[in-house]
Protein backbone atom coordinates (compact mmCIF):
# COMPACT_ATOMS: atom_id res chain seq x y z
CA UNK A 1 0.00 0.00 0.00
CA UNK A 2 3.04 2.59 0.72
CA UNK A 3 4.85 1.63 -2.34
CA UNK A 4 1.20 2.16 -4.26
CA UNK A 5 1.14 5.97 -2.15
CA UNK A 6 4.94 6.38 -3.83
CA UNK A 7 3.96 5.82 -7.10
CA UNK A 8 1.08 8.11 -7.18
CA UNK A 9 3.52 11.21 -6.16
CA UNK A 10 5.84 9.96 -9.08
CA UNK A 11 6.94 12.64 -11.51
CA UNK A 12 5.28 10.33 -13.99
CA UNK A 13 1.85 9.93 -12.56
CA UNK A 14 0.69 13.22 -12.96
CA UNK A 15 -2.17 12.17 -14.86
CA UNK A 16 -3.34 10.18 -12.04
CA UNK A 17 -3.05 12.81 -9.33
CA UNK A 18 -4.96 15.32 -11.81
CA UNK A 19 -7.93 12.23 -11.60
CA UNK A 20 -7.67 11.74 -7.83
CA UNK A 21 -7.67 15.51 -7.30
CA UNK A 22 -10.78 16.02 -9.24
CA UNK A 23 -12.68 13.16 -7.56
CA UNK A 24 -12.12 14.58 -4.39
CA UNK A 25 -12.80 17.91 -5.07
CA UNK A 26 -16.51 16.04 -6.71
CA UNK A 27 -17.24 14.23 -3.35
CA UNK A 28 -16.51 17.60 -1.34
CA UNK A 29 -19.18 19.30 -3.17
CA UNK A 30 -21.69 16.15 -2.53
CA UNK A 31 -20.82 16.29 0.69
CA UNK A 32 -21.09 19.98 1.06
CA UNK A 33 -24.48 19.98 -0.50
CA UNK A 34 -25.94 17.53 1.41
CA UNK A 35 -26.29 20.50 4.46
CA UNK A 36 -28.11 22.96 1.67
CA UNK A 37 -31.52 22.22 2.92
CA UNK A 38 -34.77 22.55 0.58
CA UNK A 39 -36.39 26.07 1.28
CA UNK A 40 -39.73 25.75 3.28
CA UNK A 41 -39.18 22.58 4.86
CA UNK A 42 -38.67 21.05 8.18
CA UNK A 43 -36.04 18.31 8.73
CA UNK A 44 -37.11 14.17 9.59
CA UNK A 45 -37.08 14.40 13.78
CA UNK A 46 -38.84 10.84 13.92
CA UNK A 47 -36.78 8.07 13.69
CA UNK A 48 -36.49 6.64 10.04
CA UNK A 49 -36.58 3.01 10.50
CA UNK A 50 -35.39 0.90 7.54
CA UNK A 51 -34.71 4.60 5.85
CA UNK A 52 -31.77 4.74 8.59
CA UNK A 53 -29.64 3.15 5.52
CA UNK A 54 -30.94 4.85 2.84
CA UNK A 55 -30.04 8.48 4.93
CA UNK A 56 -26.80 7.35 5.59
CA UNK A 57 -25.64 6.14 2.20
CA UNK A 58 -26.51 9.96 1.73
CA UNK A 59 -24.72 11.52 4.01
CA UNK A 60 -27.91 12.52 6.31
CA UNK A 61 -29.38 14.56 3.16
CA UNK A 62 -32.77 12.74 3.93
CA UNK A 63 -33.05 13.73 7.40
CA UNK A 64 -31.91 16.58 7.07
CA UNK A 65 -34.41 17.48 4.29
CA UNK A 66 -31.46 18.65 1.56
CA UNK A 67 -31.71 19.26 -1.74
CA UNK A 68 -29.71 16.14 -1.89
CA UNK A 69 -31.75 14.36 0.53
CA UNK A 70 -33.25 11.46 -2.71
CA UNK A 71 -29.27 10.54 -3.18
CA UNK A 72 -28.59 8.23 -6.27
CA UNK A 73 -31.40 5.60 -4.69
CA UNK A 74 -33.80 6.59 -7.67
CA UNK A 75 -31.58 5.35 -9.86
CA UNK A 76 -31.08 2.22 -8.50
CA UNK A 77 -34.06 1.04 -8.34
CA UNK A 78 -34.70 2.10 -11.57
CA UNK A 79 -32.03 -0.50 -12.41
CA UNK A 80 -33.36 -3.19 -10.61
CA UNK A 81 -36.97 -2.82 -12.43
CA UNK A 82 -34.57 -2.67 -15.75
CA UNK A 83 -32.20 -5.86 -14.93
CA UNK A 84 -35.77 -7.53 -13.59
CA UNK A 85 -37.36 -6.81 -17.01
CA UNK A 86 -34.31 -7.87 -19.18
CA UNK A 87 -34.77 -11.51 -17.19
CA UNK A 88 -37.26 -12.43 -20.21
CA UNK A 89 -40.13 -10.66 -18.61
CA UNK A 90 -40.29 -8.33 -21.43
CA UNK A 91 -38.60 -8.85 -24.74
CA UNK A 92 -37.31 -5.70 -25.58
CA UNK A 93 -35.24 -5.77 -22.95
CA UNK A 94 -34.14 -9.12 -23.09
CA UNK A 95 -33.23 -8.66 -26.68
CA UNK A 96 -30.75 -5.27 -25.40
CA UNK A 97 -29.28 -7.00 -23.31
CA UNK A 98 -27.67 -9.63 -25.86
CA UNK A 99 -26.65 -6.67 -28.15
CA UNK A 100 -23.60 -5.87 -26.34
CA UNK A 101 -22.04 -2.19 -25.95
CA UNK A 102 -24.98 -0.77 -28.06
CA UNK A 103 -27.62 -2.42 -26.21
CA UNK A 104 -26.08 -1.98 -23.00
CA UNK A 105 -25.96 1.98 -23.85
CA UNK A 106 -29.40 2.20 -24.52
CA UNK A 107 -30.52 0.47 -21.26
CA UNK A 108 -28.58 2.77 -19.54
CA UNK A 109 -30.20 5.93 -21.15
CA UNK A 110 -33.59 4.02 -20.29
CA UNK A 111 -32.63 3.46 -16.96
CA UNK A 112 -31.48 6.80 -16.36
CA UNK A 113 -34.84 8.32 -17.44
CA UNK A 114 -36.65 5.43 -15.36
CA UNK A 115 -34.35 6.97 -12.70
CA UNK A 116 -35.62 10.46 -12.90
CA UNK A 117 -39.29 9.60 -12.78
CA UNK A 118 -39.06 7.23 -9.55
CA UNK A 119 -36.65 10.55 -8.06
CA UNK A 120 -40.00 12.93 -9.00
CA UNK A 121 -42.43 10.16 -7.15
CA UNK A 122 -40.46 9.73 -4.21
CA UNK A 123 -39.73 13.40 -4.11
CA UNK A 124 -43.62 14.12 -3.74
CA UNK A 125 -43.27 11.54 -1.05
CA UNK A 126 -40.44 12.95 0.35
CA UNK A 127 -42.17 16.65 0.19
CA UNK A 128 -45.08 15.44 2.33
CA UNK A 129 -43.19 15.17 5.11
CA UNK A 130 -41.15 17.41 4.75
CA UNK A 131 -42.74 20.52 3.50
CA UNK A 132 -44.12 22.81 6.38
CA UNK A 133 -47.53 22.76 7.16
CA UNK A 134 -49.97 25.19 5.50
CA UNK A 135 -48.29 25.24 2.18
CA UNK A 136 -50.48 24.80 -1.02
CA UNK A 137 -50.44 21.79 -3.73
CA UNK A 138 -47.29 24.08 -5.84
CA UNK A 139 -45.50 23.95 -2.82
CA UNK A 140 -45.28 20.38 -2.85
CA UNK A 141 -44.57 20.00 -6.45
CA UNK A 142 -41.80 22.44 -6.87
CA UNK A 143 -40.00 20.87 -3.36
CA UNK A 144 -40.06 17.65 -5.48
CA UNK A 145 -39.05 19.27 -8.21
CA UNK A 146 -35.59 20.58 -6.67
CA UNK A 147 -34.96 16.82 -4.88
CA UNK A 148 -35.50 15.53 -8.40
CA UNK A 149 -32.70 17.82 -9.80
CA UNK A 150 -30.46 16.97 -6.55
CA UNK A 151 -30.75 13.47 -7.87
CA UNK A 152 -30.35 14.25 -11.63
CA UNK A 153 -26.79 16.35 -10.44
CA UNK A 154 -25.77 13.59 -8.40
CA UNK A 155 -26.20 11.26 -11.76
CA UNK A 156 -24.29 13.73 -13.52
CA UNK A 157 -21.82 14.20 -10.84
CA UNK A 158 -21.09 10.67 -10.50
CA UNK A 159 -20.18 10.32 -14.56
CA UNK A 160 -17.64 12.70 -14.71
CA UNK A 161 -16.01 11.30 -11.44
CA UNK A 162 -16.48 7.79 -13.69
CA UNK A 163 -14.64 9.57 -16.58
CA UNK A 164 -12.34 12.07 -15.43
CA UNK A 165 -11.77 10.82 -11.87
CA UNK A 166 -11.18 7.39 -10.41
CA UNK A 167 -13.63 4.38 -9.60
CA UNK A 168 -17.23 4.31 -10.11
CA UNK A 169 -18.52 7.87 -9.58
CA UNK A 170 -22.17 6.66 -8.09
CA UNK A 171 -20.81 4.12 -5.96
CA UNK A 172 -17.82 6.74 -4.02
CA UNK A 173 -20.98 8.88 -4.07
CA UNK A 174 -22.13 6.75 -1.41
CA UNK A 175 -19.34 5.52 0.14
CA UNK A 176 -18.74 9.14 0.71
CA UNK A 177 -21.89 9.85 2.34
CA UNK A 178 -21.45 6.97 4.24
CA UNK A 179 -17.66 7.70 5.74
CA UNK A 180 -19.28 11.37 6.06
CA UNK A 181 -21.62 9.96 9.00
CA UNK A 182 -19.00 7.80 10.38
CA UNK A 183 -17.85 10.94 12.96
CA UNK A 184 -21.50 11.31 13.87
CA UNK A 185 -22.26 7.82 14.49
CA UNK A 186 -19.02 6.90 17.07
CA UNK A 187 -19.77 10.23 19.02
CA UNK A 188 -23.47 9.12 19.39
CA UNK A 189 -22.50 5.73 20.31
CA UNK A 190 -19.46 6.88 22.55
CA UNK A 191 -21.97 9.05 24.35
CA UNK A 192 -24.30 6.28 24.54
CA UNK A 193 -22.05 3.68 25.87
CA UNK A 194 -19.91 5.66 28.11
CA UNK A 195 -21.46 9.06 28.47
CA UNK A 196 -25.03 8.28 29.66
CA UNK A 197 -24.24 5.11 31.69
CA UNK A 198 -24.42 5.03 34.99
CA UNK A 199 -22.44 2.40 35.26
CA UNK A 200 -18.75 3.41 33.53
CA UNK A 201 -17.04 0.25 33.42
CA UNK A 202 -20.00 -1.62 31.73
CA UNK A 203 -19.78 1.01 29.49
CA UNK A 204 -16.63 1.03 28.27
CA UNK A 205 -16.43 -2.79 27.92
CA UNK A 206 -19.58 -2.19 25.92
CA UNK A 207 -17.92 0.17 23.95
CA UNK A 208 -14.99 -1.62 23.02
CA UNK A 209 -17.17 -4.40 22.16
CA UNK A 210 -19.20 -2.14 19.48
CA UNK A 211 -15.78 -1.31 17.80
CA UNK A 212 -14.52 -5.25 17.89
CA UNK A 213 -18.23 -5.67 16.02
CA UNK A 214 -17.09 -3.37 13.54
CA UNK A 215 -13.17 -4.62 13.35
CA UNK A 216 -14.56 -8.04 12.38
CA UNK A 217 -17.25 -6.97 9.92
CA UNK A 218 -14.17 -5.28 7.78
CA UNK A 219 -11.78 -8.50 8.62
CA UNK A 220 -14.60 -10.22 7.34
CA UNK A 221 -15.87 -8.25 4.52
CA UNK A 222 -12.43 -8.08 2.88
CA UNK A 223 -11.66 -11.60 2.97
CA UNK A 224 -14.89 -12.35 1.25
CA UNK A 225 -14.72 -9.62 -1.14
CA UNK A 226 -11.23 -11.33 -2.59
CA UNK A 227 -12.36 -14.88 -2.10
CA UNK A 228 -13.47 -16.60 -5.59
CA UNK A 229 -14.10 -19.80 -7.17
CA UNK A 230 -11.97 -20.52 -10.34
CA UNK A 231 -13.38 -22.78 -12.86
CA UNK A 232 -10.62 -24.00 -15.09
CA UNK A 233 -10.95 -23.49 -18.57
CA UNK A 234 -9.69 -25.71 -21.70
CA UNK A 235 -9.99 -24.60 -25.26
CA UNK A 236 -9.59 -27.10 -28.59
CA UNK A 237 -7.43 -24.97 -30.35
CA UNK A 238 -5.04 -23.74 -27.99
CA UNK A 239 -3.05 -25.72 -25.47
CA UNK A 240 -1.99 -24.69 -21.38
CA UNK A 241 1.74 -24.91 -22.44
CA UNK A 242 1.39 -22.52 -25.11
CA UNK A 243 0.91 -19.97 -22.28
CA UNK A 244 3.39 -20.91 -20.27
CA UNK A 245 1.25 -23.23 -18.69
CA UNK A 246 -0.93 -21.02 -16.86
CA UNK A 247 -4.49 -21.80 -16.58
CA UNK A 248 -7.63 -20.34 -18.32
CA UNK A 249 -10.22 -19.72 -15.70
CA UNK A 250 -13.89 -18.41 -15.19
CA UNK A 251 -13.75 -16.53 -11.49
CA UNK A 252 -16.96 -16.45 -9.79
CA UNK A 253 -16.94 -14.01 -6.61
CA UNK A 254 -18.17 -15.64 -3.36
CA UNK A 255 -19.95 -12.76 -2.88
CA UNK A 256 -20.45 -11.91 -6.29
CA UNK A 257 -23.91 -9.84 -5.40
CA UNK A 258 -22.02 -7.22 -3.36
CA UNK A 259 -24.68 -5.24 -1.05
CA UNK A 260 -27.19 -4.87 -3.98
CA UNK A 261 -29.18 -7.67 -2.03
CA UNK A 262 -29.11 -5.62 1.09
CA UNK A 263 -30.17 -2.57 -0.25
CA UNK A 264 -33.19 -4.11 -2.38
CA UNK A 265 -34.40 -5.49 1.05
CA UNK A 266 -34.02 -2.53 2.82
CA UNK A 267 -35.64 -0.38 -0.07
CA UNK A 268 -38.88 -3.16 -0.47
CA UNK A 269 -39.00 -3.08 3.66
CA UNK A 270 -38.82 0.82 3.47
CA UNK A 271 -42.00 1.18 1.40
CA UNK A 272 -44.85 0.14 3.65
CA UNK A 273 -43.15 2.30 6.55
CA UNK A 274 -42.43 5.20 4.62
CA UNK A 275 -46.21 5.06 3.52
CA UNK A 276 -47.03 4.57 7.48
CA UNK A 277 -45.19 7.57 7.84
CA UNK A 278 -48.29 9.43 5.89
CA UNK A 279 -51.01 7.22 6.42
CA UNK A 280 -52.61 8.24 9.66
CA UNK A 281 -54.27 4.78 10.21
CA UNK A 282 -53.25 3.23 13.58
CA UNK A 283 -54.11 -0.57 12.75
CA UNK A 284 -51.81 -0.01 9.50
CA UNK A 285 -48.98 1.42 11.88
CA UNK A 286 -49.35 -1.27 14.25
CA UNK A 287 -49.17 -3.80 11.91
CA UNK A 288 -46.14 -2.29 9.56
CA UNK A 289 -44.30 -1.38 13.68
CA UNK A 290 -44.90 -5.02 14.59
CA UNK A 291 -44.31 -7.19 11.42
CA UNK A 292 -41.74 -4.99 9.40
CA UNK A 293 -39.47 -3.02 11.81
CA UNK A 294 -36.55 -5.26 12.08
CA UNK A 295 -36.05 -4.51 15.82
CA UNK A 296 -39.01 -7.42 16.50
CA UNK A 297 -38.14 -11.29 15.46
CA UNK A 298 -40.81 -11.26 12.47
CA UNK A 299 -39.36 -8.68 10.68
CA UNK A 300 -35.77 -9.42 11.12
CA UNK A 301 -36.61 -12.94 9.46
CA UNK A 302 -38.43 -11.05 6.69
CA UNK A 303 -35.81 -8.65 6.52
CA UNK A 304 -33.01 -11.45 6.04
CA UNK A 305 -35.24 -13.54 3.40
CA UNK A 306 -35.24 -11.14 0.93
CA UNK A 307 -31.60 -10.78 1.46
CA UNK A 308 -31.06 -14.50 0.56
CA UNK A 309 -34.03 -14.22 -2.39
CA UNK A 310 -32.49 -10.97 -4.16
CA UNK A 311 -28.97 -12.72 -3.52
CA UNK A 312 -29.64 -15.36 -6.04
CA UNK A 313 -31.56 -13.68 -8.24
CA UNK A 314 -28.90 -11.15 -8.50
CA UNK A 315 -26.08 -13.18 -8.90
CA UNK A 316 -27.93 -15.65 -11.80
CA UNK A 317 -28.65 -11.92 -13.71
CA UNK A 318 -24.71 -11.24 -13.31
CA UNK A 319 -23.88 -14.50 -14.32
CA UNK A 320 -25.90 -16.24 -16.33
CA UNK A 321 -25.01 -19.92 -16.93
CA UNK A 322 -26.68 -19.69 -20.37
CA UNK A 323 -24.79 -17.22 -21.48
CA UNK A 324 -21.89 -18.99 -20.52
CA UNK A 325 -22.01 -22.41 -21.60
CA UNK A 326 -22.75 -20.94 -24.74
CA UNK A 327 -20.18 -18.07 -25.36
CA UNK A 328 -17.52 -21.02 -24.14
CA UNK A 329 -19.15 -23.24 -27.12
CA UNK A 330 -18.37 -20.18 -29.63
CA UNK A 331 -15.07 -20.14 -29.20
CA UNK A 332 -14.44 -23.64 -28.50
CA UNK A 333 -13.95 -23.32 -24.65
CA UNK A 334 -14.89 -26.23 -22.34
CA UNK A 335 -14.63 -27.12 -18.54
CA UNK A 336 -12.52 -30.27 -18.20
CA UNK A 337 -14.55 -33.33 -17.92
CA UNK A 338 -17.17 -31.66 -18.79
CA UNK A 339 -19.43 -31.85 -21.88
CA UNK A 340 -20.38 -28.29 -23.73
CA UNK A 341 -23.48 -27.25 -23.70
CA UNK A 342 -26.51 -28.36 -21.41
CA UNK A 343 -24.26 -30.54 -19.47
CA UNK A 344 -22.01 -27.28 -18.92
CA UNK A 345 -24.59 -25.05 -17.81
CA UNK A 346 -25.72 -27.44 -15.19
CA UNK A 347 -22.30 -27.49 -14.27
CA UNK A 348 -21.86 -23.26 -13.67
CA UNK A 349 -25.80 -23.49 -12.01
CA UNK A 350 -24.48 -25.80 -9.60
CA UNK A 351 -21.44 -23.81 -8.76
CA UNK A 352 -23.38 -20.57 -8.47
CA UNK A 353 -25.86 -21.94 -6.65
CA UNK A 354 -22.98 -23.24 -4.24
CA UNK A 355 -20.53 -20.41 -3.91
CA UNK A 356 -23.94 -17.85 -3.61
CA UNK A 357 -24.96 -19.90 -0.55
CA UNK A 358 -21.95 -19.39 1.31
CA UNK A 359 -21.92 -15.44 0.40
CA UNK A 360 -25.40 -15.62 1.33
CA UNK A 361 -24.79 -16.58 5.05
CA UNK A 362 -21.89 -13.95 5.11
CA UNK A 363 -24.37 -10.99 4.07
CA UNK A 364 -26.73 -12.41 6.00
CA UNK A 365 -24.49 -12.26 9.57
CA UNK A 366 -23.39 -8.98 8.39
CA UNK A 367 -27.01 -7.63 8.44
CA UNK A 368 -28.21 -9.12 11.18
CA UNK A 369 -25.06 -8.91 13.56
CA UNK A 370 -25.51 -5.07 14.38
CA UNK A 371 -29.15 -5.33 14.31
CA UNK A 372 -28.85 -8.60 17.37
CA UNK A 373 -26.65 -6.49 18.86
CA UNK A 374 -28.44 -2.96 19.11
CA UNK A 375 -31.54 -5.14 20.67
CA UNK A 376 -29.41 -5.74 23.81
CA UNK A 377 -27.74 -2.07 24.05
CA UNK A 378 -29.43 1.47 23.39
CA UNK A 379 -27.50 2.16 20.49
CA UNK A 380 -29.82 4.17 18.08
CA UNK A 381 -31.00 2.84 14.28
CA UNK A 382 -28.50 5.70 13.42
CA UNK A 383 -25.58 3.65 14.57
CA UNK A 384 -27.08 0.39 13.44
CA UNK A 385 -26.85 1.58 9.65
CA UNK A 386 -23.12 2.18 9.85
CA UNK A 387 -23.23 -2.07 10.66
CA UNK A 388 -22.99 -4.32 7.42
CA UNK A 389 -24.20 -2.39 5.36
CA UNK A 390 -22.60 0.91 5.52
CA UNK A 391 -19.09 -0.77 5.78
CA UNK A 392 -19.65 -3.54 3.20
CA UNK A 393 -19.96 -0.33 0.75
CA UNK A 394 -17.36 1.28 2.04
CA UNK A 395 -15.00 -1.82 2.16
CA UNK A 396 -15.71 -2.85 -1.52
CA UNK A 397 -15.57 0.23 -2.98
CA UNK A 398 -12.48 1.41 -1.66
CA UNK A 399 -10.96 -2.12 -2.89
CA UNK A 400 -11.97 -1.48 -6.18
CA UNK A 401 -10.91 1.89 -6.74
CA UNK A 402 -7.43 1.10 -5.06
CA UNK A 403 -7.19 -1.68 -7.55
CA UNK A 404 -7.82 0.34 -10.60
CA UNK A 405 -5.65 2.70 -8.94
CA UNK A 406 -2.53 -0.21 -9.06
CA UNK A 407 -3.74 -1.14 -12.37
CA UNK A 408 -3.21 2.07 -13.77
CA UNK A 409 0.19 2.33 -11.99
CA UNK A 410 1.17 -1.02 -13.48
CA UNK A 411 0.47 -0.30 -16.83
CA UNK A 412 2.81 3.00 -16.38
CA UNK A 413 5.12 1.13 -15.08
CA UNK A 414 5.32 -1.62 -17.89
CA UNK A 415 4.76 1.57 -20.32
CA UNK A 416 7.89 3.09 -18.63
CA UNK A 417 10.42 0.24 -19.21
CA UNK A 418 9.84 -0.22 -22.84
Amino acid sequence: MFKTIKQIFAPRNKELRKRIRFTLIALAIFVAGTSITVPNTNGINSDLGFLELLNSMGGGALKNGSIFGLGVMPYISASIIIQLFSMNIIPYFTELAKEGYTGRRKMNTITRYLGIGIAFVQGIILAAGIVKSGSDAFEYVRVAIILTAGTSFLLWLGDQITQKGVGNGLSLIIMAGIVARLPYMFTQAFNTFILDNENLFIGIVSFIVYILIYVAIVVGVVFINESERRIPIQYSNKTTSAYGAKQTYIPFRVNAASVMPVIFASTIIAIPQTLANFIKSEGYIKFVNNYLNYNTIVGLIIYLLLIVVFSYIYTLLQFRPDDIAENLQKNGGYIPGIRPGSETKKYVRTILIRITTFGTIFLVIIAALPIVFSNYSNVSNANITLGGTGILIVVGVALETYKQIESVLSQKEYKGRF
